[in-house]
């Protein structure tokens, strides 16, 4: 590979880099306003320029490509001098709103200012006031002081969005951003431009005002939205979960995520319709008990009927850990007729993020065992046979099947027995007989495995009151590993929820079964030695970025 210098270090760069490409390969950091790695190159920013021995004058980093043998300076003193002065322009009208920018904590502005900055200006003039609190579009507030036209969003909705709905308009100092003539900024991508936006100028209505981000925990997780995957940081104060990032897989959704994953699958964790505890009907209600009668009767009761009566319906929204202990379940039981419910919206995708199937685990769901096997009854066979009294008990992990159509409400209520795990109320939970609390995507340690083959991990970002006994008596240090933070745990309202493979193993183990699980890092385990996709894979080796399973051939869900 060729090589050059910067800053005195020799390093090596490929045909087509640019020096800002080339050093940050390279771990040197060039600073810069308009440049992002996945947008085109528009040079207006001005402060990743350097000083390149032979030219006569300073260059951009963002556009000059990196040759052999060029002898770069980042930080020479004619550099630093042109820094501090591009610096000092792009603050001369630049409004004092950090006490009150929700930027504050991850600007670019803030961190160049005092690191680039000259910390005084020579400007005593009036600075000028444009438009604040400006309504984009459905989603984002545009601050028309605080911009300092990058021209980023520009580009994201162009390049990336496809939508083309942002222009600059006016010239020199009145310059500012504004959607065409007619246009509202409502592409499915909208949300984007506010991680992006280097200041305060672009910011997300439902999160503008909620915390400081220094106030947060962050927890690398995979957004539930849609079987794409896209990986994602969920952002938790007082143990609720206030705003949803995307975070960089360039094997999944590279920097992005869509509108709908950011604001629509979050908000269930921490709504006042979660399911707190164990629940078995008596006297024609639902009532609350202590999670080991309702385990124990839960077992009780599925004993009482012969396989062939008992069905079990799996969930693409549930881990692959939890469905692969009701596979396991049904197979102690002898029961053949094990399936899940689909849930594709047709016509509902891109192509550049979003997947007409809605669920995060379906690939991961058929992968560990929840479909029919060839003398089982498949979701739809399980309906007509509950409609014709053949099959009298069901046990429903994480899915509502009654919102699926009227006959499947109708059909749950004829059963006899009907077990159900949930994390919130529907449908389904108000005709069960048994009812657990289930923790959610971000209540538990799990995976997923996206429509592509990559199995990715979840992690626990919200507590609840079974985490909190079990960390307790727990090694510290296997959680530790996992980069969960504790420490923001101690406070806010803590669900009493259990994973649902915990509680399926526990009704396995009533029944007779030897299941001895203490995390589901212990499930996965399992599942990697006895499932051929998964094999060689632990929850390290799958990692932050997700492992690609070796699928022979195409799995069809």
């Amino acid at each position: 590979m060729p090589k050059f210098i910067v800053d005195g270090k020799e390093i090596e760069f490929k045909l087509g880099q640019t020096i800002i490409q080339a050093a940050r390969d390279a771990g040197i950091s060039i600073p810069h306003f308009c440049w992002h790695p996945s947008l085109s190159v528009s040079g207006n920013c001005r402060v990743c320029l350097v000083e390149v021995e032979k030219m006569p004058k300073l260059v951009i980093a963002c556009s000059t490509y990196a040759t052999e043998g060029m002898v770069v300076s980042t930080n020479s003193p004619k550099t630093l001098d042109a820094r501090n002065s591009v610096m000092e322009f792009i603050l001369i009208n630049h409004p004092l709103d950090c006490p009150i920018c929700d930027e504050a904590g991850e600007c670019k502005l803030q961190e160049y200012a005092y690191a680039h900055g000259k910390g005084e200006s020579r400007f005593d003039e009036i600075k000028n006031r444009k438009e604040k609190r400006v309504q984009l579009g459905p989603y984002i507030k545009f601050d028309g002081e605080r911009c300092i036209s990058c021209s980023r969003c520009i580009r994201f909705s162009d390049e990336i969005a496809k939508a083309n709905q942002l222009t600059f308009v006016e010239r020199g100092d009145k310059v500012t951003i504004s959607t065409f003539p007619g246009e509202s900024f409502d592409n499915p991508y909208t949300m984007n431009t506010v991680d992006i936006c280097p200041v305060g100028a672009l910011t997300n209505n439902d999160f503008r005002f909620k915390s400081r981000v220094w106030e947060m925990s962050s927890t690398n997780s995979v957004c539930v939205g849609c079987a794409r995957g896209c990986n994602t940081e969920i952002w938790v104060r007082n143990n609720e979960i206030l705003r949803l990032t995307p975070r960089q897989n360039d094997n999944v959704n590279s920097y992005w995520m869509c509108d709908n994953g950011r604001l629509n699958t979050f908000k269930f964790v921490n709504n006042n319709e979660r399911i707190d505890g164990a629940f078995f009907r008596k006297e024609g209600a639902l009532q609350k008990v202590e999670w080991a009668e309702a385990i124990n009767e839960s077992a009780k009761l599925l004993k009482e009927y012969k396989s062939s009566e008992i069905a079990f319906a799996g969930s693409a929204f549930a881990a692959c850990e939890d469905n692969y202990l009701l596979a396991k379940l049904a197979k102690q039981l002898g029961v053949h007729n094990l399936d899940f419910a689909s849930h594709i919206v047709t016509g509902d995708q891109d192509d550049i993020l979003i997947r007409e199937d809605k669920t995060p685990n379906s690939l991961g769901a058929k992968l560990v065992g929840v479909k029919s096997s060839n003398n089982g009854l498949n979701l739809d066979a399980i309906l007509k046979s509950i409609q014709e009294g053949k099959i009298k008990a069901l046990y429903i992990l994480e899915d509502d099947l009654a919102s699926l159509s009227e006959e499947w409400e109708q059909a749950l209520g004829k059963l006899d027995l009907l077990i159900a795990n949930a994390a919130n109320q529907n449908r389904t939970t108000a005709l069960a007989d048994v009812l657990f609390g289930a923790s959610t995507y971000a209540e538990k340690h799990g995976t997923f495995v996206n429509f592509e083959g990559r199995v990715q991990r979840i992690r626990p970002a919200v507590a609840t009151e079974e985490m909190e006994r079990a960390l307790d008596g727990m090694n510290m240090s296997r959680w530790d590993k996992f980069g969960t933070k504790f420490d923001r745990w101690m406070q806010g309202t803590k669900h009493n929820s259990k994973p649902s493979w915990k509680i399926l193993s526990q009704i396995s183990n009533v029944l007779g079964g030897k299941t001895k699980y203490e995390m589901a890092e212990d499930v996965f385990a399992e599942i990697a030695g006895s499932v051929d996709a998964f094999k060689g894979l632990d929850y390290d080796s799958i990692g932050e970025q997700g492992a690609k399973l070796k699928i022979k051939q195409e799995v069809k869900v």
